[in-house]
């Protein structure tokens, strides 16, 4: 039998499959594994380059079989799918798996560790309490607007809102059957602030001890939520070889359809990390329209783009440049510094 070289790893809850081939790229073997012999599996077998897709678990597949002592690779389940034949199964992802790891162009993801995993939680769960209090604040106005009130947008009226409801105002007026539902929400709506509260804490206190997150700040439109959401999800700044790569892992570059030699650029590809593109929009937005009510350095990047472009794609323009910037000041290790003015 030759001897193995690669083996793509199809991973689930309970049931696994191993596709293993050798140098040339031939198939050696298929195998279907369950959850309980898979390291044992690997355990017996010789050491080799292990390729999975980077899906929900694959980091703790991932560092149980570096453990081991097989060298582990992580694939974009985008990447894989142009290797996957017809139909689908279990046996053919862990074939296309296996193909795409052997690509040498081939683009992979960075391994996390335990602690890695556990810093990037805080800010999935605040973007989960975050969508849950946007769920009741909608439910409630959506509510209302079936007896007639209608309650204005934003996150700023939903304490007048509960308010409202409570002092008998909006209260009185609703059905008796309504109005518990109406304060079961409230409250619903008022714990999930305390959490956000706590969870905000907890960020700006990270952000003061990790002395990446402190250099980050610097960056105008980077406040802590966003230093220490990089910190902890980008992988290390030495994984791009400039800036625009790490821009374009975060999904902030123009979308190609060039050919013939003709370039066609479109929208933002969006294809990347969807937290810190999301976070690095909102900062930009907040500086650019800042700059659009009290105005731009005279001379700036900033002013010139606000004078002839729209304020939205200046707004996303700017989350770019300032994508390159992170990558610039993580590989430099320097604070920020602000670029001069061009002279009239």
């Amino acid at each position: 039998m030759s001897e193995v070289i690669t083996i793509g790893l199809d991973i689930a809850k309970h049931v696994f499959h191993a596709h293993g081939a050798d140098a040339t790229g031939r198939a050696v073997f298929s195998r279907r594994l369950t959850r309980g012999k898979l390291l044992d599996f690997f355990a017996a077998h010789p050491r080799c380059r292990v390729a999975l897709e980077a899906c929900g678990g694959a980091h703790h597949w991932a560092r149980e079989l570096r453990a081991m002592g097989h060298d582990v690779r992580l694939i974009p389940p985008a990447y894989v799918k142009p290797y996957v034949k017809r139909h689908k199964n279990d046996a053919i992802d862990a074939e296309a798996i296996c193909e795409a790891a052997q690509r040498p162009a081939m683009r992979f993801v960075a391994v996390k560790s335990e602690e890695q995993q556990a810093a990037a939680l805080v800010f999935r769960t605040r973007d989960l309490a975050v969508k849950q209090r946007t769920q009741i604040a909608n439910a409630i106005r959506g509510h209302l607007a079936e007896y007639g009130w209608v309650a204005p947008k934003g996150a700023a009226h939903l304490g007048l809102l509960a308010d409202l409801l409570e002092d008998g105002e909006i209260g009185d007026t609703l059905p008796q059957a309504a109005r518990p539902m109406f304060a079961m929400m409230v409250d619903m709506l008022a714990d999930l602030d305390r959490r956000i509260a706590v969870l905000d804490k907890e960020i700006a206190r990270r952000a003061r001890e990790d002395e990446v997150a402190r250099r980050l700040i610097t960056i105008p439109g980077i406040g802590p939520i966003t230093a220490t959401a990089i910190a902890a999800i980008a992988p290390p700044a030495e994984t791009f070889a400039k800036g625009r790569d790490f821009a374009a892992w975060l999904g902030l570059v123009p979308r190609q359809a060039s050919t013939g030699g003709k370039q066609k650029l479109g929208a933002i590809s969006r294809m990347g990390e969807r937290t810190l593109r999301r976070l690095l929009i909102i900062g930009s937005s907040a500086v650019v329209l800042h700059a659009s009510r009290r105005g731009a350095p005279a001379g700036s990047w900033l002013e010139g783009m606000l004078a002839r472009k729209p304020r939205m794609l200046v707004t996303v323009a700017l989350a770019n440049k300032m994508a390159r910037t992170v990558w610039a000041l993580l590989v430099k290790q320097e604070d920020y510094r602000a670029p001069v003015p061009i002279a009239a």
